[in-house]
């Protein structure tokens, strides 16, 4: 919500991806008919509004059942504080002039807005618990995770080593420049022997008005420079990425490693490198599984697949690095062999099968393949 009027308007309004982690599995609340649970936000600092509709509710008196109670499933979320009136709600919108954003500026971009005919400008902050009411921001930013990440949980604010990345959307309102909220990560620094960290992604968000514009790109390469020019850090990785995460740190990664000498047509024909490893390691903190990928994505763009030989080349490279799993499966396999009755070896080398194996391999490839050159192609667009 910027202006009180859209609090009536359906476009400003988004719906939870998720509900399980509030109302279980099968995501019912018992007991309504029309049941609408409404959570407003003002833009910037995500004052909260919470109103529960219905049109009827089953009565334990008179139908001998309870509705659940929604409310306290809500409340158990959203921080105390939060209006149940309009009026209240509106009344903290007109003080959303004197909002600001936390910590220190990192970034300043701009996203080309088609609808509105010019270039809105966005900031990234860095931002900890030290700055003057973060604490109680984040506390409301932190409940987009329950709707939005499937297996979201709250993280330890007291625990110093979280830093905290926000990005904000700069806008006019009466002749006065505004910001409202548009995503955030928290980054853990895990400490690595003798006197190095490594920083890992916990938790991205890009709230769903303003995805598909960038913003995710901007957020995570801003954090990795942000990482590179600390000598103290030894890489930076991510907890349990998703496949949408993974695809975003692919194009990221290579944006960041096509100018280092290491990756130039002629080195990469020649195959992948500790060269590479650390290159990429030194100077951009990326480490040698990532770096794997990235080889592999540019190594496909130097590659003229209609060319029966580097194609065979290429996709032997890669399929080389994709069977490591089942050569386990070998090694296990000749284990079996040595200590398995016949009987067992034969129900053992049945969910074994060489030829389901090769299948499997060569379906990973293509789909790897396709994903690299999606990669590429936004590369080419950027």
């Amino acid at each position: 919500v910027r202006f009180p009027e859209d609090l009536e308007d359906d476009n400003t309004t988004f719906n939870p991806e998720y509900s399980h982690q509030v109302f279980g599995d099968d995501e019912v609340a018992f007991g309504y008919k029309g049941l609408k649970i409404l959570l407003y936000y003002i833009a910037g600092n995500l004052s909260t509004l919470f109103r529960i509709k219905y049109t009827s509710k089953v009565n334990e008196k008179f139908d001998c059942v309870e509705a659940d109670d929604v409310e306290s499933k809500i409340r158990e979320i959203i921080p105390p504080g939060f209006c149940t009136n309009t009026d209240d709600f509106v009344s903290l919108l007109e003080k959303e002039v004197n909002f600001k954003p936390f910590g220190m500026l990192l970034h300043t971009y701009s996203v080309h807005n088609e609808e509105a005919g010019e270039d809105i400008t966005y900031q990234i902050y860095k931002a900890d618990m030290t700055c003057p009411g973060f604490r109680e921001y984040h506390e409301r930013l932190q409940t987009f995770l329950m709707w939005f990440i499937e297996t979201a949980s709250f993280i330890d604010v007291d625990d110093e080593r979280w830093n905290y990345f926000l990005v904000f959307e700069k806008y006019n309102k009466d002749g006065a420049t505004l910001f409202a909220t548009v995503g955030y990560m928290t980054v853990y620094n895990y400490y690595v022997y003798p006197d190095k960290t490594r920083p890992r992604v916990s938790q991205m968000l890009i709230l769903p008005p303003f995805q598909g514009e960038g913003h995710g790109a901007q957020l995570l390469e801003t954090v990795h420079r942000y990482y590179m020019s600390s000598p103290t850090v030894l890489d930076i990785t991510a907890e349990d990425p998703s496949e949408n995460y993974v695809k975003l740190r692919d194009f990221v990664l290579v944006k960041l490693c096509q100018d280092l000498l290491c990756f130039s047509p002629g080195k990469l024909m020649q195959g992948f490198s500790q060269e590479m490893v650390m290159e990429a390691q030194q100077k951009l903190k990326i480490n040698k599984q990532h770096t794997r990928r990235v080889y592999e994505i540019l190594r496909l763009r130097a590659t003229d697949m209609g060319d029966a030989e580097q194609s065979r080349s290429y996709r032997l490279d890669v399929k080389r690095r994709l069977i490591g799993p089942y050569k386990k499966k070998q090694r296990e396999l000749a284990k079996m062999r040595r200590c398995l009755r016949p009987e067992e070896l034969t129900n053992q080398l049945n969910q074994i099968d060489l030829n389901m194996q090769h299948e499997q391999l060569e379906e990973s490839f293509q789909q790897l393949v396709s994903d690299y050159r999606r990669v590429l192609e936004r590369l080419a667009q950027a």
